[in-house]
């Protein structure tokens, strides 16, 4: 079943807690993204990296002064 916005924090949640443990349980946490609909997600790990973002990502990961990679320049 596909995951989309609010729903892949649903499903890492399901994840952490079969697994018994929390993203605090971590030392480190990433996740990579393009479109601004996975802010949700990007907003919970310790390292939110934008990759080729759309806009609307482009504009929050400035701004928050999250790693941004661009492959297409």
């Amino acid at each position: 079943m596909p995951s989309f916005r609010e729903g892949k924090v649903t499903r890492l949640q399901q994840w952490l807690n079969h697994k018994a443990k929390t993203l605090d349980d971590y030392e480190t946490t990433y996740f990579y993204s393009d479109s601004h609909n996975d802010l949700p997600l990007l907003s919970l790990v310790k390292n939110p990296i934008a990759v080729n973002p759309d806009k609307k990502l482009a504009q929050h990961a400035q701004n928050l002064a999250w790693k941004i990679i661009n492959f297409t320049e």
